[in-house]
């Protein structure tokens, strides 16, 4: 992850500060955003705004979320070095590189082939190695299966049956969950074969969860 100027380094330190003042506790997950460079998953002409806690539209009606909520989500997870993760909306790839700061282990699935394309190319460029697939991401990725934590990018109507059957059991589960307006970020747990424990947390708002187990359903 090189292109870091001095200025880049220091703008992200502020940013780590603004999340650290806005709950954020987990240093692994603050060390992470303060390690991937966000400007260099902007179009030049808009890497002004890279360091700013918000979401920016990457194209293809996606965004690149708000660094708070990629830090938010990714603190619920509690990442461990030697968790094995699936990713649902790849996206811009930036979440899945903080993820990669944590545990190598990391799956990730786009919906969108020209964003997974482009995504594909950057993180290559950025010698970030992660398992990439482009499909349905509702559907997760069985053949790969069980996996510790599984993250979902974009908000559902429901939590979709594949993913819970998915996780290890003892494993984690961060899905936004509701209408089309606004969501509710939930953490299932998988406490065993049968029996899933949920805890419900703050509201956001994401863009469609799209495929068979989503939207699309």
């Amino acid at each position: 992850m090189d292109a870091n100027s001095y200025r880049h380094r220091g703008l992200r330190r502020a940013l780590v500060e603004e999340l650290r003042r806005k709950g954020i506790r987990d240093e692994k997950v603050l060390a992470a955003i303060g390690t991937v460079p966000r400007h260099l998953f902007f179009a030049p002409a808009f890497q002004a705004h890279a360091y700013q806690d918000k979401a920016f539209p990457i194209g293809e009606g996606q965004t690149i979320s708000q660094p708070y909520t990629v830090a938010y989500q990714t603190e619920l997870l509690r990442l461990t070095p030697d968790d094995k993760v699936l990713e649902i909306g790849t996206g811009s790839g930036y979440q899945c590189c903080v993820l990669l700061q944590i545990t190598p282990h990391v799956y990730s699935i786009e919906y969108n082939p020209v964003l997974f394309e482009g995504t594909r190319k950057r993180l290559a460029a950025l010698h970030q190695q992660a398992h990439l697939v482009c499909g349905d991401g509702s559907l997760g990725l069985p053949d790969q299966a069980p996996f510790d934590k599984i993250l979902v990018t974009a908000g559902s109507p429901n939590i979709p049956r594949p993913l819970l059957r998915q996780l290890r059991i003892g494993g984690a589960l961060v899905i936004p969950v509701g209408d089309a307006q606004v969501q509710r970020m939930m953490r299932v747990v998988r406490e065993s074969e049968d029996e899933f424990s949920r805890e419900i947390f703050e509201e956001f708002r994401f863009v469609p969860l799209l495929g068979r187990a989503g939207w699309g359903g």
